[in-house]
């Protein structure tokens, strides 16, 4: 976050922006990757996404992949999401069952231009999900973009609720 503010301030001041953190300038730039690559071209954060998603699911056989980029925002993971379902569920369907969910709030209306964004999320403990839509390309597919404050929900947050779901059980 201290790159990212320092860099931001010297380029509107006109002056090079010093890469310190990050291999390359990450104010108003993207970079494809976090963490280490391995030798098959990943780099460690997908592997982690990859591994989790299997564990969190307990769906060892889960076919997952991922593309990580390290965005230029102070707070927020955001997420594209794409499934493939075993039966079709409509767009309607996904948003009425994810708006069921504790600490899910579905945010999405693309005609009004409603979707997830960072600054919906930051500071917030809920998880947003929005620009929900068919995928076309796969058989029972749908598409999402979620967007959660990692701080909250990625870290303390997170590590609380999961510890109060032990207690209850």
């Amino acid at each position: 976050m201290d790159e990212l503010l320092t860099q931001t301030k010297d380029l509107l001041a006109f002056r090079d922006a010093k890469a310190e953190v990050y291999p390359y300038q990450i104010a108003f730039n993207l970079l494809p990757h976090i963490g280490s690559f391995t030798n098959g071209g990943d780099c460690s954060e997908e592997v982690k996404i990859a591994k989790e998603t299997r564990k969190i699911l307990e769906v060892p056989a889960l076919r997952v992949t991922a593309t990580t980029v390290r965005v230029p925002v102070l707070r927020c993971h955001s997420e594209a999401i794409n499934v493939e379902l075993q039966q079709p569920l409509t767009p309607n369907e996904a948003r009425a069952a994810l708006a069921s969910m504790p600490g899910v709030i579905v945010y999405d209306d693309p005609i009004k231009k409603l979707y997830p964004m960072p600054l919906d999320a930051t500071g917030q403990d809920e998880v947003y999900v929005g620009r929900i839509r068919e995928d076309e390309a796969i058989t029972n597919g749908l598409n999402l973009w979620v967007v959660t404050d990692n701080l909250r929900k990625g870290a303390a947050l997170n590590a609380v609720q999961i510890a109060e779901h032990l207690a209850e059980g």
